[in-house]
């Protein structure tokens, strides 16, 4: 009996120790904080002052937590102060169907922030690929971000390839927006969850930590995604999430709407967010950066996969580079090698569209 216990104990370290290295000392907390030593003055039981035998006031040394330096909205000032570590994530990879492109929303700023924690990002742009060429590229993808249009792209096979990899464990994000920019986003979430979005709420304000005003505006407190973000900008026109049992919320909008709920159950993690804007409008406002680097940090699911998260980049690498190998074609009458590179993370031109 002693022996089981002391194996789970260890197995306990040795997780906690390696969730560490991913995870900021932070993790969990809205507002950071850091310990300094401080010189405070000693009271007797009444609450005087202590003085000495000649008449000095009397002081001892006390490890006290002080606020870090914040930024200009409010939030902790530093990437120390995000969810996961910089370059935490190297090697995985975020699927993005990128379904909405108006308003010169490129992603160029979502994706040089997931940079800094490792990631590296895959999109299909304006329209998905088939639902063959989406399963084989997921392989090599730690999660799936849904960006929806106005009008629905995806299909039901593209709908049971996406349910199939939540199913499996890997992160799926669903971005829609106000009507009617929901489309696929509703179509995918009343499938997989039994919800949807609706709405054309008037947003465009920085709420803060919900529960500490007279409504339920804001980011919740404790959560992983919610580190080191106190305050955060909602976006400008956005929908609501209709709340079911399975989900959880994460932010409410400044008009006590439901903006963004979780999932997790079963090993299992989505995110269903009704407010794509703050992805390129007002980008570096109150907390939209580090919302986005610890969601996608959450959504590695490593609390559940862990080390497997490596082992399955090393090894579609390994894959892909056999198969870059095979297509060294060796033109003999010329004595040349003609390397053939296959580069399927290419992005299509854009077609920025104009939203109404």
């Amino acid at each position: 009996m002693n022996i089981l216990k002391m194996t789970i104990a260890c197995l306990a370290i040795i997780s906690y120790t390696s969730l560490s290295a991913q995870y900021n000392t932070n993790a969990g907390k809205n507002r950071a904080y850091k310990e300094e030593v401080q010189q405070i003055a000693v009271k007797d039981d009444k609450g005087q002052q202590v003085l000495d035998d000649i008449g000095n006031a009397v002081f001892e040394e006390k490890v006290v937590e002080v606020a870090v330096q914040s930024d200009t909205y409010g939030n902790a000032a530093g990437t120390e102060y995000d969810l996961a570590t910089d370059g935490a994530f190297e090697g995985n990879t975020i699927a993005v169907l990128h379904l909405y492109t108006g308003e010169g929303f490129d992603f160029s700023k979502p994706k040089a922030a997931l940079e800094e924690k490792g990631f590296s990002i895959y999109r299909w742009i304006n329209q998905p690929p088939s639902p063959e060429v989406l399963r084989e590229q997921l392989k090599s993808a730690s999660q799936l971000w849904v960006i929806s249009d106005q009008t629905q792209k995806l299909t039901d096979d593209h709908a049971e390839v996406i349910k199939e990899f939540f199913d499996s464990g890997k992160g799926l994000y669903i971005w829609g927006d106000n009507q009617p920019y929901y489309a696929d986003a509703n179509f995918l979430t009343q499938k997989i969850f039994g919800t949807t979005m609706n709405g054309n709420t008037q947003a465009g304000k920085t709420v803060g930590i919900s529960g500490e005003s007279a409504n339920k505006s804001g980011i919740v407190d404790g959560h992983l995604i919610a580190t080191g973000v106190s305050n955060m900008y909602e976006g400008i026109t956005i929908a609501t999430v209709e709340a079911t049992q399975d989900l959880s919320p994460l932010v409410y909008g400044s008009a006590d709407n439901l903006v963004t709920a979780v999932y997790e159950k079963d090993g299992k993690r989505a995110i269903i967010d009704g407010g794509f804007t703050r992805l390129y409008y007002a980008w570096d406002t109150a907390g939209t950066g580090r919302y986005v680097k610890n969601a996608a940090s959450w959504l590695v699911n490593y609390e559940r996969f862990g080390e497997l998260v490596y082992d399955e980049v090393k090894a579609e690498k390994k894959k892909d580079e056999s198969l870059n190998m095979e297509m060294d074609v060796i033109e003999e009458d010329l004595g040349d090698v003609i390397h053939v590179e296959l580069d399927n993370m290419i992005e299509p031109e854009l077609d920025f569209n104009v939203r109404n």
